[in-house]
């Protein structure tokens, strides 16, 4: 998980550039799958809209005065479109924690990304950018962006990772080499927990935009979840998840997680760092 670790690290210090905000050096350890680079604004410098980091949209998804729909654009490589499964289970967890009475949305286009096969955070980024339909937030509705390329991260072991508020990238082939001995766990199951564990980064878990009351944080890995039948257990995103403990790999957040996400949707929990609240 060394270089997993590395990204996460550098995610805080985008947080900073952006920001300008004080940081000791014991950040410095932080661990993730979350992108390096700085936030930038989105589109042209005269929309100057703040793409922010994972977790900068979570109010804006746990609530509905502002946005009541949500669109998830999911952009793929011809080979690499998500399963089934893993679309329905994304919905499902979405739906479960996110207050849209209009509805959650996911549209999948099979898109040119004209990348090779090494993709580092400001890649995502950038791409993320070009290819997406508008802006994050579009009028009532919230709109999320995965991306499905082919290649693999510049660091090795890392199988997705969030790169600002509204962006997160999910390498299948990787996943597919993470299968397990005897398809156990399969490829499929590793792409679900997966693109969930991402989409969880993007909602701030655990403690990124936000300190939780409940000891759930792995102090070895911050940024994730202590609790193995957690889908934001540390391990999630590594390539040594076909070694996962009895070969089923967790695809729903625990009670922990979701205390949080109700805590912050109530106001209860102090949440920073929101492109809108």
């Amino acid at each position: 998980m060394g270089q997993v670790e590395e990204g996460l690290a550098l995610a805080h210090f985008m947080r900073l550039r952006v920001l300008s905000l004080s940081i000791s050096l014991l950040l410095a350890s932080i661990s993730g799958c979350i992108g390096d680079g700085d936030g930038g604004f989105f589109g042209s410098d005269e929309e100057s809209e703040l793409f922010g980091i994972p977790g900068g949209l979570t109010l804006a998804c746990l609530q509905s005065s502002k946005f009541t729909n949500m669109m998830i654009e999911i952009d793929y490589t011809a080979g690499y479109e998500p399963q089934s499964q893993t679309l329905s289970t994304l919905k499902s967890r979405i739906e479960s924690v996110c207050d849209k009475p209009g509805g959650v949305t996911l549209k999948t286009t099979q898109t040119d990304f004209g990348h090779g096969d090494s993709w580092s955070a400001n890649d995502i980024r950038e791409i993320g950018r070009d290819t997406r339909e508008t802006q994050p937030q579009d009028g009532s509705t919230l709109r999320w962006h995965l991306l499905f390329p082919n290649g693999s991260y510049e660091s090795n072991g890392v199988l997705g990772v969030a790169v600002d508020a509204s962006t997160a990238a999910i390498f299948l082939d990787d996943v597919r080499d993470a299968e397990g001995l005897f398809g156990r766990p399969s490829a499929e199951d590793i792409e679900t927990a997966v693109t969930v564990h991402e989409v969880g980064h993007l909602l701030g878990l655990v403690n990124l935009v936000y300190t939780s009351p409940a000891a759930h944080e792995d102090s070895e890995h911050p940024g994730h979840s202590n609790n193995e039948d957690s889908v934001m257990y540390w391990a999630i995103e590594s390539g040594d998840i076909s070694s996962f403990v009895n070969n089923e790999v967790p695809d729903d957040f625990d009670s922990d997680d979701r205390a949080d996400l109700a805590a912050i949707a109530a106001g209860d929990l102090e949440v920073n760092e929101q492109l809108w609240s």
